[in-house]
């Protein structure tokens, strides 16, 4: 069977509500599409949510005694008190150096014999010795921060317990802008739901059109006088709706459960939204009239949606410090934008600066993938 010549079908609003409504209808009817659009998303910002952090709060250290005078003592419990490590004392190096080797302990610091007479001499420079695990770089720098900060929250004690000021040379007081609390998931948060967001628009049209073709009911489609504009239409705009109702439910979510605060304008949030979702839904209708299997389909919309939006999109790998040739791939992921948007929307507010380009790129992007599934529709048996 040979392509049916546009201009015979023409384009119906009537033949495109009919479709609409009969698409609506199976989305009712098939649990499956619920399933996709309410739980899994709710499932998969749990996980994001308190699954993955990037916050360092209490490292696990070694503290090595090898003096017990005062001022030693008092160092000893100034670690204690730090809401940042959670303290193993030991007289030796050796007694922790095992779990520093089989990461148990994170760190360690040792304190050395001479540390109460040279503090109390005056004469010489005191000095503490500070391990880290330099397997996992971040850890070691948090720990040398903390150990840092630490010892210069226990000079101030001390110099203020003998009534003397303490002042370092350069004294800094740190301000961060946008996420204040400097919580990994303020930022995390808004990536994910466009993770999230890629996997949900995908999957849910992967299946539309192979389940027509497996149903056998493609058939009897292509033998009325609809028009592929007319059959792409119908297959994507149901399918919006529902993951618009998924978008809401991850921004309530995020803001109301999670606590992640929005700054931004619902309008942009939603013209940004329906962006993007012409791209995740153009890529699972691509994927579906390609492959015309529901099982094929969805496990390409799992992996083409899912890997290039996490790994390049920039929320957890920086794309700058990737290799140049990556970074020529990432412009190519619409996640990359959608991820830039949805951070700046709830941290920072409406930064059209920020927004603007980046909703430009998703238009281009939404563009080319529904460009791109209508060159590869055909409106014929053989494929």
């Amino acid at each position: 069977m040979t392509d049916r010549p546009a201009a015979h079908a023409g384009f119906s609003f009537r033949r495109l509500s009919a479709l609409c409504v009969k698409e609506t209808r199976q989305i009712m009817r098939d649990p499956s599409s619920w399933l996709i659009a309410i739980v899994l998303p709710v499932f998969l910002l749990f996980i994001f949510g308190f699954g993955i952090s990037l916050d360092t709060n209490r490292l696990r250290i070694g503290v090595v005694m090898e003096d017990r005078g005062i001022e030693a003592v008092r160092l000893a419990a100034s670690v204690s008190g730090s809401p940042y490590f959670d303290p193993v004392f030991a007289d030796t190096l050796a007694e922790v150096q095992d779990g520093l080797t089989r990461g148990n302990l994170r760190g360690v610091i040792v304190i050395p014999q001479d540390f109460t007479a040279k503090v109390l001499g005056g004469h010489d420079q005191a000095q503490i010795q500070v391990l880290a695990d330099g397997s996992e770089p971040n850890t070691a720098n948090f720990v040398a921060s903390y150990a840092r900060g630490m010892l210069e929250s226990w000079l101030a004690a001390r110099a203020d317990s003998h009534g003397m000021s303490f002042s370092e040379a350069v004294s800094l007081e740190p301000r961060y802008w946008f996420n204040p609390t400097t919580i990994s998931r303020n930022y995390l948060i808004p990536g994910s739901i466009s993770v999230v967001m890629t996997i949900i628009g995908a999957l849910l049209t992967s299946l539309v059109i192979a389940r027509e073709w497996e149903r056998g009911t493609m058939e009897a489609l292509l033998a009325t006088p609809i028009s592929k504009t007319e059959l792409l239409l119908s297959k994507s705009l149901p399918y919006y709706a529902l993951a618009m109702v998924a978008m809401a439910i991850c921004v309530l979510i995020a803001i109301f459960i999670m606590d992640v605060p929005f700054r931004g304008s619902i309008l942009i949030l939603l013209l940004s939204t329906s962006l993007f979702l012409g791209s995740a839904l153009g890529l699972g209708l691509l994927l579906s009239s390609a492959t015309r299997n529901q099982f094929n389909a969805a496990q390409g919309a799992l992996n083409a949606a899912f890997l290039p939006s996490a790994l390049l999109s920039g929320l957890i790998f920086e794309i700058s410090s990737m290799p140049l040739a990556v970074q020529a791939v990432t412009y190519l992921v619409p996640a990359r934008y959608f991820v830039t948007t949805l951070q700046t929307l709830f941290q920072a507010g409406d930064l059209l600066a920020i927004l603007l380009p980046n909703m430009l790129f998703l238009l281009l992007s939404a563009v080319f993938w529904l460009g791109l599934t209508a060159r590869a529709t055909r409106r014929r048996l053989d494929g």
